[in-house]
């Protein structure tokens, strides 16, 4: 049986395609819309005026350029540490003893606390005064290593990422632990009587079998990265001078502080297709390298 035979499934995936149109169909084409406008978001009123916040935003707004600047680096950062931790670890922890599903449960921990209690958390970690952190180098006699790690615009945005790689390697780790239970036996006793070292049984047995794992990881810690508003704002609100301001933080200082939405939809719509862009690419690079292995 199938729909063209049975009409009466098309009413299954009705309420499914009505939450899809509402929640996301709407929502995009309206930002589309309202991106050609001079919209402010108070009133009714609005003029078109065609692909002049495009043009603005790639032509005149330093800021716009700085905050995407900022967001690549942020997300290279985040998704290179991150999948190496959670990869790292979930090689080690993949067996089911006792020991190692308590410390897959630590790790997780982070991830189930709000963004904005881990922002508090680590401002205070990183206070420059009184956080644990400087005074943790104070006592190793390296204070030469101190900083002040949220006020300085060439590490803040850093700074930031290593929250966020804390706060999510644990829930990417047990992806891969699902992946890396998949792997069958056979292959790595295969690929030990034939004398392969275990960076070898890495290369050639792990790293083909994990890659759909690692394909769902990347992808996921992308989109993670361009939506860290919450983490962010929490802790620098974009600062200092703008060095930890993102797409996303410049969206909603751009609707929500300048009432700007027509040109805040234009950030919103370049926005979405440079995740879309960003993560189709990371789609094909590692499909390929699973092909090619």
């Amino acid at each position: 049986m199938n729909l063209k035979q049975n009409k009466a499934l098309y009413f299954f995936v009705l309420p499914g395609l009505i939450l899809y149109s509402i929640f996301f169909i709407y929502p995009t084409l309206s930002a589309i819309f309202y991106s050609l406008t001079d919209w402010d978001g108070l009133t009714a009123d609005y003029n078109f005026v065609g692909v002049e916040n495009y043009i603005n935003i790639f032509t005149n707004d330093s800021i716009f350029v700085k905050a995407f600047s900022n967001n690549i680096k942020f997300m290279l950062f985040v998704v290179i540490f991150q999948t190496a931790f959670s990869l790292l670890f979930a090689i080690y922890l993949v067996k089911n003893t006792k020991t190692n599903v308590f410390l897959r449960a630590l790790y997780f921990f982070p991830t189930i606390l709000s963004s904005v209690s881990v922002a508090f958390i680590w401002s205070f970690i990183y206070d420059p005064n009184l956080g644990i952190l400087n005074t943790i180098l104070g006592k190793l006699n390296l204070e030469v290593l101190s900083q002040n790690w949220l006020g300085d615009q060439d590490i803040a945005i850093f700074s930031i990422a290593v929250v966020q790689v804390w706060m999510h390697t644990g829930q990417m780790l047990i992806i891969f632990v699902a992946g890396l239970q998949n792997i069958p036996e056979d292959l790595y006793e295969v690929a030990k009587i034939e004398g392969a070292s275990r960076w070898q049984s890495f290369r050639f047995v792990t790293w083909p079998m994990v890659a759909p794992a690692a394909t769902i990881v990347v992808a996921y810690t992308t989109i993670q990265s361009f939506k860290a508003f919450d983490l962010i704002y929490a802790m620098t609100r974009g600062g200092p001078n703008y060095s930890t301001e993102i797409l996303a933080t410049f969206i909603y200082s751009t609707a929500f502080r300048s009432f700007k939405f027509g040109y805040a939809s234009a950030a919103s719509v370049i926005f979405m297709i440079v995740i879309a862009i960003i993560t189709i690419i990371q789609f094909k690079v590692l499909r390929s390298d699973r092909v090619n292995n």
